[in-house]
């Protein structure tokens, strides 16, 4: 969905010279990779948004009761209440609840906090009691630290420490540029090869490549199976993803943040060929979700998932401003998004 709106430089003169609400040492060490935002950053992207040809993007699904959902968060059910008079008052009000245990922060699209993962250097065998003492977080943050009791809201590294994220974005086109126009599959991997040859194949990414603070939008093309209502429930079941050798790639460049227009960041195994299904060399062992794992907690770059990508690829803007707002949700393991992208094809 495009708005039919045109940016002009003075709309936004006052926006760019706002200061980081999370300049304070106490914050900055929560924030990753989002230590690279700043007067640069929002140069490059005020840049983009003064052209003649700029239009908004929206980069989210809308989020229904439908809609695909997490196997791993719940149910989400909205319930819309009836409209409700106020005795005594002529004003009337509508409001709406969801259902019970239903995980909002991880449904939709959204994106991951730094504390949605933990790590332990040993493997643990499913049958003995975890020793709370050896679990970690970016930083070397311990559970303690993090999430002292099983009912504790996260201390450090919640949505309410991921800062506004307003930056210059980039769309990878792996799709168009490195799979010959076809999408990929279930279970396939992005490579850093991928990467580098859509990067080199793309108008204006060609020349400026991946810059310390960008956000990455990789654009593969599963999103066709992503379907509301969700009839086939296919683009849950598996997914392709990122390599571990790209997310070192791209974390090597400083980026703020990842994206794809899958449900996982990670590829996900083909139920139909679970036996197909290989990391390549280098990943690390035991690990379900080695990208997120690695991003979030060894090197700091947020996780953006469930993208809605299709159009910003069609009208190849590989350059944009991009806005993502998570909510202040004190100590939550992730956020709803509304990410929008601001730029044209020229």
């Amino acid at each position: 969905m495009i708005y039919g709106i045109k940016l002009h430089k003075k709309i936004f003169i006052s926006f760019f010279i706002i200061n980081s609400v999370y300049s304070s040492d106490d914050a900055m060490y929560q924030i990753g990779m989002s230590n690279h935002l700043g007067n640069e950053t929002w140069s490059r992207c005020a840049k983009e948004m003064i052209s003649s040809e700029t239009n908004i993007y929206e980069l989210s699904y809308i989020r229904s009761g439908s809609m695909p959902l997490s196997p791993f968060a719940g149910k989400f059910e909205p319930k819309y209440l009836p409209t409700g008079p106020t005795p005594n008052e002529v004003q009337l009000a509508n409001m709406d609840v969801l259902n019970e245990d239903v995980n909002t922060a991880n449904q939709g699209t959204q994106m991951d906090a730094f504390g949605h993962f933990a790590y332990t250097e040993e493997i643990w065998d499913g049958k003995s009691e975890l020793n709370q003492e050896d679990i970690k977080y970016l930083g070397g943050l311990t559970q303690k630290d993090v999430k002292p009791t099983p009912d504790s809201p996260l201390l450090h590294l919640g949505a309410d420490s991921i800062p506004p994220i307003i930056t210059s974005g980039i769309l990878i086109d792996v799709k168009k540029y490195s799979n010959n126009g076809k999408s990929f599959k279930a279970g396939e991997f992005i490579t850093e090869d991928h990467i580098k040859q859509a990067i080199k194949k793309s108008p204006k990414l060609n020349k400026r490549g991946i810059m310390s603070g960008d956000v990455v939008m990789i654009y593969t093309g599963w999103s066709d199976y992503y379907q509301d209502p969700d009839i086939d429930k296919i683009y849950y079941s598996t997914a392709p993803g990122i390599s571990y050798g790209a997310a070192k790639y791209l974390a090597s460049k400083k980026v703020i943040g990842v994206g794809l227009d899958t449900c996982c960041v990670d590829a996900r195994p083909d139920p139909n060929n679970p036996n197909d299904f290989k990391q390549p060399v280098g990943t690390p062992p035991n690990q379900s979700f080695p990208v997120h794992d690695y991003f979030l907690t060894k090197v700091g770059v947020y996780t953006l998932e469930n993208l809605n990508l299709k159009k910003l690829a069609n009208d190849s803007v590989y350059v944009s401003c991009t806005m993502v707002l998570p909510l202040r949700s004190k100590g939550s393991a992730g956020s709803p998004i509304r990410p929008v992208a601001i730029g044209s094809s020229s």
